[in-house]
């Protein structure tokens, strides 16, 4: 089933679900959530056809691909295609999406019976997942801006309509930043069409790698990218969007937000910025790499001082972006296979934390941490769910995020070495704010009114469960995810044009006879 288009497929079965919710009549519209739910299972079955198809020997090539005229006067063409990374990222995405379907349960539902919100809701799910499956298989440039800038519309919606009291301050301040980054990038686009071959495929990104563009231009045209993928991302100092975002939304949300569509920024800076501009990219480097260190301390640092659980985990996330963007950056095959590495295993990571931060918030009633206190003895089994899922934030060995960030500090200390060691002082203070917030959330006394507070039950367990078997997995066997994504970076580097630089590794020589040992 080669010929098969497994892409496009991937494409269509949440669209076709969103619509199928949509045009439920009112009679079968009990049934919302098992539609949601075997649609994001089938998409699931068909992602792991799409990957029995894909040629992991050949991962650092482009496979699976599908080219149909889309507009072809402008140039625009469907272009779909994977290497090991996008391959790794949809898989990662349409895993998270079922998750959040049995997560969102009863979240906008009433008891056993789910309403005409929950519904509403649901579709915009498998509409975002439609939208996320095609941004990370887009090959064609105007194509990967036009979805870069539609998947805002279900996330808008799913903050402001379903979010907390600030829902729509949250939404619309989402929007806006992510608006600014697509515009400008939209000027980028332009000035690369104009210099590219153009004719009716002149947006495939094939044609578009290697172009003689001058200097100056091709700074201003890098910049444009990078400007929008830096706030998607988001890094400092253009990430002030996302702690409002995650704080006001559904713990779904939230977590299809950081764990997946945030990836889009990294991913673009690997796949376009880099490619497309080589020599603005190199020219860019120690900025982004300043950048990029600030970020980790910075995230880091503000996570310890929050409040607010959601808030605390969307800082989080601007320190392991921080990450991500070093080892992209550092422009060495380790540094950029573990970033690569690094976006599939925070996504597992933050998405677990987003939800069990939810269940606790629906059980308490609030986000403060200031609530909560000594849970451990009330409800073990999600006190021991955070806690393992606490520690792969805080890349503890044995756990997918400790190989990730370990690639991106070793990979990145032969060309950047102070650069890679003052980011590890994150690592120091990621352990700070995750066995801190443990500590206030479950350690010390019962609080009275948390006595009663019910166990995770079974639905919830679901939900985590097969991300912790992610992480231990992972941690333990990272090995066939990292033949996907160590061939890709070789690529990526050689478009850069740049020398690979491999970590030294001292070998102790043997000791010749009679010598002291």
């Amino acid at each position: 089933m080669t010929d098969f288009p497994w892409l496009t497929a991937l494409v269509v079965l949440p669209a076709l679900g969103a619509v199928a919710l949509w045009a439920l009549p009112a009679g079968a519209r009990r049934h919302s959530r098992t539609i949601a739910l075997a649609v994001t299972l089938a998409e699931l079955l068909l992602a792991a056809g799409a990957f029995g198809a894909f040629d992991t020997g050949a991962a650092g090539t482009h496979q699976l691909v599908e080219t149909y005229p889309w507009i072809p006067a402008f140039g625009a063409s469907w272009a779909l295609g994977v290497d090991g990374v996008g391959l790794a990222l949809i898989a990662m995405s349409v895993l998270l999406v079922p998750l959040v379907v049995l997560a969102a349960w009863r979240e906008q539902g009433s008891g056993d019976v789910p309403t005409d919100r929950l519904r509403h809701y649901l579709a915009l799910v498998l509409l975002l997942e439609a939208f996320i499956v095609l941004v990370f298989a887009a090959r064609d440039v105007f194509l990967f801006y036009v979805v870069f800038e539609a998947m805002l519309i279900p996330v808008y919606f799913m903050i402001g309509g379903f979010g907390g009291a600030r829902r729509r301050y949250a939404a619309v301040k989402f929007l806006l930043y992510s608006l600014a980054g697509g515009l400008v990038m939209l000027i980028g686009v332009i000035g690369l069409y104009l210099q590219g071959p153009g004719g009716p495929e002149g947006f495939l990104v094939e044609n578009l790698v290697g172009l003689d563009i001058a200097p100056t231009l091709e700074r201003w045209l890098f910049l444009s990218f990078f400007v929008a993928f830096a706030i998607k991302a988001p890094m400092f100092p253009v990430h002030t969007w996302l702690p409002d975002a995650a704080e006001q939304a559904p713990a779904g949300t939230s977590t299809l937000l950081v764990g997946v569509l945030d990836k889009v920024g990294t991913f673009g800076m690997l796949t376009l910025c880099l490619p497309l501009f080589p020599s603005a990219s190199r020219w860019a480097a120690p900025a982004v790499i300043v950048l990029a260190v600030v970020s980790v301390l910075y995230g880091a640092l503000l996570a310890i001082g929050q409040k607010d659980l959601m808030r605390l985990v969307a800082y989080t996330s601007v320190s392991h972006f921080g990450f991500i963007v070093l080892g992209i950056f550092a422009f060495t095959s380790t540094s950029v296979a573990g970033s690569s590495f690094y976006m599939v295993n925070h996504g597992l990571s933050t998405g677990a934390l987003f939800l069990l931060v939810g269940f606790l918030a629906a059980r308490r009633g609030s986000q403060q941490v200031a609530d909560f206190g000594g849970l451990q003895k009330v409800v073990p089994v999600m006190a021991g769910m955070f806690l393992v899922v606490g520690l792969s934030a805080l890349s503890l060995p044995g756990l997918s995020t400790f190989v990730s960030e370990i690639l991106v500090l070793v990979g990145s200390f032969p060309r950047h070495p102070l650069a890679a060691a003052v980011a590890t002082l994150g690592v120091v203070l990621a352990a700070v704010y995750v066995l801190w917030t443990y500590q206030r959330l479950f350690n010390g006394p019962v609080r009275p009114e948390l006595g009663q507070m019910p166990e995770a039950s079974a639905r919830e367990r679901w939900v985590v469960g097969p991300l912790i078997a992610a992480m231990l997995v992972l941690g333990f066997l990272p090995g066939p995810a990292l033949a996907l994504v160590r061939p890709p970076a070789e690529t990526t580097l050689t478009q850069v044009g740049v020398e690979d630089v491999e970590p030294d590794v001292l070998v102790a020589e043997p000791a010749s006879e009679g010598s002291d040992r």
